[in-house]
């Protein structure tokens, strides 16, 4: 059989870098050695790569010529405090992990098919390759290792595509436009700040210039326009922390660290253990007499109503007042839905997860 040159690709390049390597006597554990300093930190001084390796200047010269020629793009600046860095290139070379890298890399890759980017066969691809590559004793290290997302909810899927355009605006500071459903057809111009990912669903945080005001489009419904804009200065985020200010606003609030805008309680007529599963992040405080008191918050008053109302037991002693209110809003609500319906809802009760 002829051999195929077809594959110009990372496997052909894995493959020859070490046979190569094999082929150096007394070299390949220094080579490697360098290449993994080069990959720590962006740059080294010459006289520091050799102390830590514990050969000759003229010797590191030597090998960084070897990684050229295996295609690691090393850069070298000259004078007396001259250096090398490992630099970007056209095609990427092999990378050299160490154990825990290795399985941290099997793990992610694993979690990203749940990530909702579009990604989840490339990552199935990519983690078949690294498998491959694997000495025997690691590979059975990550073959223990099976995990699977469970999302709180279905993932929508994320053109990479956009995805990669958001975040290079983001990068780069720039000024994005894009088309949002039900629009007027004028773009929304935005000065985009961050994407961040919350229950299965992709987020920009950026401020919409022609509102004035912040806005967190999801990535899944818009349509970025090409070119990018201006450059801007990047505003001070609430908080100054982008995840916990948009936290903030899905609990409709502006202060990060000022949790929910509405907080109240109410003692229900259920055993703690039964209503705890489904709190979340509220409090459950046993009581005499099987019941127990909940203390929870939401973004509106109404909606802490029906929160509670949702545990599916007698409520009694429901506080603040504004909480009382927002019953009485319901039960008004719930009265003229029911009053097309002459029969009575059967009482399912709560189940916990599992049971």
């Amino acid at each position: 059989m002829g051999e195929d040159h077809s594959a110009e690709g990372h496997g052909q390049l894995l493959t020859y870098s070490w046979a190569i390597l094999g082929g150096m006597s007394g070299t390949p554990g220094r080579l490697l050695s360098l290449l993994s300093l080069l990959q720590s930190r962006r740059d080294w001084p010459g006289s520091l790569l050799a102390e830590r390796l514990e050969v000759s200047p003229r010797t590191v010269r030597r090998d960084v010529d070897r990684l050229r020629e295996l295609g690691y793009p090393v850069q070298a600046s000259m004078g007396p405090d001259g250096g090398y860095r490992l630099a970007p290139g056209a095609d990427l070379p092999p990378l050299l992990f160490d154990d825990d890298q290795a399985v941290a890399l099997t793990v992610a890759l694993q979690l990203a098919a749940a990530g909702g980017t579009g990604t989840g066969a490339a990552a199935e691809r990519a983690l078949a390759t690294v498998r491959q590559v694997l000495p025997a004793r690691l590979r059975h290290r990550v073959d223990a290792v099976q995990v699977a997302a469970v999302p709180g909810r279905p993932a929508v899927d994320v053109d990479p595509e956009v995805l990669l355009a958001v975040s290079a605006a983001v990068r780069a500071r720039q000024e994005l436009r894009y088309d949002a459903p039900g629009g007027d057809g004028v773009p929304r111009r935005v000065q985009p700040h961050a994407v961040l990912a919350r229950d299965g669903r992709w987020y920009l945080l950026a401020w919409d210039v022609d509102r004035d005001d912040w806005r967190t489009p999801r990535l899944d419904r818009i349509a970025p326009r090409t070119p990018l804009g201006a450059r801007f200065a990047p505003r001070e985020v609430p908080g100054g922390d982008p995840a916990a200010f948009v936290a903030a606003l899905f609990r409709g609030s502006r202060d990060p660290g000022g949790g929910w805008p509405c907080r109240g309680r109410a003692v229900l007529a259920v055993p703690a253990e039964t209503v705890a599963p489904f709190v979340g992040n509220g409090a459950v405080e046993p009581l005499d007499g099987g019941r127990c008191r909940v203390s929870t918050g939401s973004w509106s008053w109404t909606g802490l109503a029906a929160e509670l109302l949702r545990l599916d037991a007698e409520l009694s002693d429901v506080q603040p007042r504004e909480l009382v209110e927002a019953f009485a809003v319901l039960a008004g609500r719930a009265g003229a839905a029911g009053a097309t319906r002459g029969r009575r809802p059967t009482r399912g009760g709560l189940r916990a997860p599992g049971t």
